[in-house]
């Protein structure tokens, strides 16, 4: 069996999409936007799990390229990558318009695009 092969577009969109799965990593992107930088501290105390798990979520996040992790001794400074951040909104914004062709006037079609042909539901 040939092996697949994914763009550099479809991968992206794999790891932002995978690391924004769940709903514990949306909250901690939420509370670590809104204030900026914080510590790990802070994250465990408004996100209803362990310390553990939180520290999974955190590890998924920036492995993903979505946070960043600042070891300052015994703490760890968290943050968005901003960089990486606008990149998933480009991505991923691309994706989710890239199989609904709009009619000029913005009705959508009933024609798949080049991507959907001849799959089935």
């Amino acid at each position: 069996m040939a092996r697949k092969t994914y763009t550099i577009k479809q991968e992206l969109v794999a790891r932002f999409a995978n690391a924004l799965a769940n709903p514990a990593r949306v909250a901690i992107c939420e509370f670590i936007g809104k204030q900026k930088t914080c510590y790990f501290g802070a994250i465990q105390e408004v996100i209803p799990l362990s310390k553990a798990t939180v520290s999974q979520h955190l590890t998924v996040l920036k492995d993903a390229g979505l946070i960043t992790g600042e070891v300052m001794p015994p703490r760890v400074k968290y943050s968005i990558d901003e960089e990486n951040w606008e990149l998933a909104r480009q991505v991923l914004y691309q994706f989710m318009g890239n199989c609904v062709d709009k009619a000029d006037d913005g009705e959508e079609t009933e024609e798949p695009c080049e991507n959907c042909e001849g799959e089935s539901n």
